[in-house]
């Protein structure tokens, strides 16, 4: 199943421009008015990783098939949308289904630009987005926990551990904190916050869109210090017209307008590594003549669950894998080379499979 990230902001601060240029693509409407994103727009972006080219190019693939992700770009928020203010109640259900959030937040003055506010902040922007997740986060919690507290009260241990737990993520949430800041005691609590699918659980990114002028010069620190942001917090500057500028030229053009502009890459394909980390992904590879191939798993899987992403049989009938490293492979320059030099292992159901892991899964079905 591809993995989904929500685009989320205010109404026009250039999220769906950001989408248009992920998504190399006029999918979204990006118009100069409020709420013109009212229907959530999807596209599938191929994580930019260049050893799926180098491997290719060893085994001689016929075929190259990166990873993806997949890109949402959901109607603009506003204050209040936890009471159905603006498209409120369609922005949070969209969300839901989303595995993290990007959120986009204006740092630029443009008179041209309508902006909901009268004089745009993006700490300010951050502030309404979570508070308005904070306040949907306590709304479930409302809901959940007079079904909890009634078991609780007829013995139900399972329900006591689930109160204590929505005790302790209320009274963070009401302190305006997210609900990812939850410390938990034990694998119990943890499970209870995990199964009550809260929106503040999500990883968050930050994409904050600049001028072409100001892209340059950003400092991720001064940012995070003026928008309150935690020193962990992942924040990528991008100008979304730069971006839309970018996708409308060819490969080595582009490269000469990164050039530039002082810049080594698009700020894009650092906002897909960015969502793709969050996420706690890692990539492994399949790859012979036929294809060379990407595949995405959580981090700390092992080999039976990786083998399971290219079919549920390899998982069910799993005797064993052969693991080169992506960086053995390249150097042998090629898997019988890797295997002339004992680069290459036999790993059993225990393996947990690392970033960048070659693989050739043996089964029996």
């Amino acid at each position: 199943m591809t993995l989904k990230i929500g685009i989320v902001g205010l109404p026009n601060i250039g999220k769906s421009t950001l989408f248009n240029a992920l998504t190399k693509s006029h999918a979204a409407d990006a118009q100069n008015y409020p709420f013109c994103t009212i229907n959530p727009n999807i596209g599938i972006v191929e994580i930019p990783d260049e050893r799926v080219d180098k491997l290719a190019e060893i085994s001689k693939s016929a075929k190259k098939i990166p990873t993806a992700i997949e890109f949402v770009d959901i109607a603009g928020l506003v204050q209040g949308a936890s009471e159905g203010e603006g498209l409120g109640n369609k922005f949070l259900s969209h969300i839901r289904e989303v595995d993290a959030i990007a959120q986009v937040v204006r740092d630029f003055v443009n008179p041209d630009i309508q902006h909901v506010s009268v004089n745009p902040s993006p700490a300010d922007d951050i502030e309404t987005i979570e508070t308005e997740l904070i306040l949907a986060d306590l709304q479930t919690l409302e809901k959940r926990s007079s079904d909890f507290e009634k078991k609780a009260k007829g013995g139900d241990k399972e329900a006591r551990i689930a109160v204590g737990a929505i005790t302790k993520i209320r009274e963070v949430l009401e302190h305006g904190k997210l609900a990812s800041s939850v410390e938990m005691d034990n694998e119990e609590e943890q499970k209870i916050l995990h199964e009550l699918h809260l929106l503040t659980t999500k990883p968050l990114l930050y994409a904050v869109n600049l001028s072409e002028e100001d892209l340059v010069k950003f400092d991720a620190n001064e940012f995070k210090r003026k928008a309150n942001l935690g020193a962990n917090a992942k924040v990528i500057p991008i100008s979304a017209k730069v971006e839309s500028e970018l996708v409308e030229l060819e490969d080595e053009e582009a490269k000469i307008f990164l050039a530039d502009l002082g810049l080594a890459e698009s700020s894009l394909n650092r906002l897909i590594r960015e969502a793709y980390e969050a996420l706690a992904l890692i990539t492994f590879f399949t790859s012979g003549e036929k294809e060379t191939r990407a595949w995405t798993v959580q981090r700390n899987s092992k080999a039976p669950v990786a083998a399971g992403k290219i079919h549920t049989d390899f998982e069910r009938g799993f005797i064993r894998a052969d693991v080169m490293s992506y960086e053995n492979l390249v150097a042998a320059g090629s898997e019988a080379n890797a295997r002339e030099k004992g680069w290459i292992r036999s790993e059993g159901k225990e393996y947990v499979v690392k970033d960048g892991d070659v693989c050739v899964f043996k089964f029996n079905v």
